[in-house]
């Protein structure tokens, strides 16, 4: 067969289109490979592979935009290139893939499409449409890689150390973290639980001149009164029954380095006074010890206590506080960063589908809304802990508003409309005769069965109440 003559408008597109995508044909069909090529060639830069050896490898490495995979060309199978077509499509999302078969069963194109194949021709092909169909999927899947490309920008932008959020409050906190990370001065992280207290500590660690050193974190809401003194100080040998041998304490070993005291606030006011001798002498006694140990660190202390109200009723020692509250940072909860839910739950998507294995879930615009109106008591940690769960919990790739739980969707109005009336639209009469059935339903089991009051629970005649019944047998 003698090739088409390219038009005067395929060649004006090819001069103007130099980096034209690249697009490989696998089929042993050569005169419907030659019709093929003459068609395509002025718009795609086409390649040609004989078999399905090493192509999902040698597509990747030439970077290949699309392939027509000729699924039966090959074999004792008669659609051996089913197993190639998967293959092509777990390596990469982003390939534009069209089969091409000679079988005429419907099953086959099914098939075909659950491998991966965005668009499936049985022979004869109509060459024209298949073009049309090829330049529309690469630039549908071109779209798609650059909205990726921006929604990872955007991610990377408002990222800072190992916060997420790009809304005015944070970027005060940042601009905060940066100005004291430098300095060796004390800091206090004030905010809700689950807003990221020890995430800004980190921040302010990683961007100090102690970064290299010593961070010890102690959370002192998490061990009792009888253990957290000796873990603080340290005990020599025989301080106390137990202490079979000299330990330093945490102290001691942020010598040099950072102290992140988290839930300070927990600490008995004894414990308070022994912490404020320290800070002032820069020196620490171990339990059952005599000698003075020099020590250098910074004190980097959190809570979300109200700590003016502990110091007024006597349960914080004032002068510890002003010894610790040099620079206050308050973080902000999570129902007044105004724009960062979505970058939150881009975040964590990525984070456990990454963790479990599987491909990056989506949240439809609906449940997006749905997170945005709620008010997250538990700030960023129960989001975090909700996207994790649906991640495992959610089929397929769309986490929908029903896939969400019931105290996310209780006070929620785009929850309530989307349950209402879906996107894909509702039938009326089958809405409304459904929810007349449960009226009836329930008002009937309330009331025994009696109709009668049934009715005056419904605020409806005996007579409709009559007639409704029949009406829907009950």
């Amino acid at each position: 067969m003698v090739p088409k003559r390219k038009s005067v408008d395929a060649e004006y597109a090819s001069a103007l289109q130099p980096a034209l995508p690249v697009v490989c044909i696998v089929t042993l069909d050569l005169e419907f490979l030659e019709e093929l090529t003459a068609e395509l060639s002025p718009w795609f830069q086409v390649v040609v592979r004989p078999g399905y050896d090493g192509l999902a490898r040698w597509a990747r490495e030439a970077q290949v935009s699309a392939v027509l995979l000729d699924i039966d060309t090959e074999g004792e199978d008669s659609f051996g290139g089913l197993p190639v077509l998967n293959e092509l499509r777990r390596l990469n999302k982003n390939y534009t893939l069209i089969s091409l078969s000679r079988a005429r069963a419907r099953s086959v194109e099914r098939q075909a499409l659950d491998a991966g194949a965005d668009g499936h021709f049985r022979n004869p092909v109509d060459v024209d449409e298949l073009r049309i169909t090829l330049a529309e999927t690469l630039r549908r899947r071109s779209e798609e890689a650059e909205r990726e490309q921006m929604r990872q920008q955007s991610l990377e932008s408002s990222r800072f150390q190992d916060f997420v959020g790009s809304s005015e409050p944070m970027h005060l906190i940042y601009d905060g973290i940066q100005q004291v990370a430098g300095s060796s001065i004390n800091v206090f992280i004030r905010g809700e639980s689950g807003t990221g207290k020890e995430l800004a500590a980190r921040a302010i660690v990683a961007l100090s001149p102690r970064a290299g050193k010593a961070y010890i974190r102690l959370n002192c809401a998490a061990l009792p009164e009888n253990l957290i003194e000796s873990e603080l100080f340290g005990s020599e040998r025989g301080a106390f029954t137990g202490a079979t041998e000299a330990r330093p304490g945490l102290i001691e070993q942020a010598d040099g380095g950072t102290l992140f005291l988290d839930e300070i606030t927990t600490l008995t006011v004894g414990l308070q006074t022994k912490l404020l001798r320290v800070l002032e002498d820069h020196q620490v006694r171990r339990l059952g010890g005599r000698a003075l140990r020099k020590i250098d660190f910074r004190l980097i202390c959190a809570a979300n206590d109200p700590l003016e109200e502990l110091v007024r009723t006597g349960r914080f020692r004032e002068d510890l506080f002003y010894r610790i509250h040099v620079v206050p940072i308050h973080l902000p909860p999570l129902r007044n960063r105004h724009g960062d839910i979505p970058l939150l739950c881009e975040h964590f998507l990525q984070v456990y589908c990454l963790a479990n294995g599987i491909a990056v879930k989506r949240l439809t615009a609906d449940s997006l809304t749905v997170l945005e109106e709620h008010s997250w008591p538990g700030n960023v940690r129960e989001l975090e802990n909700l996207i994790q769960r649906l991640v495992v919990t959610v089929r397929g790739d769309e986490i929908d508003v029903k896939h969400l739980p019931t105290s996310v969707l209780a006070h929620s109005i785009a929850a309530q409309e989307a349950i209402l009336l879906p996107a894909e639209g509702a039938d009326f009469d089958g809405e409304i005769r459904r929810l007349e059935i449960a009226l009836l339903t329930t008002a009937l089991s309330r009331t025994g069965g009696s109709k009668a009051a049934a009715a005056r629970l419904l605020n409806i005649d005996g007579q409709r109440m009559k007639y409704l019944c029949r009406k829907y047998g009950l």
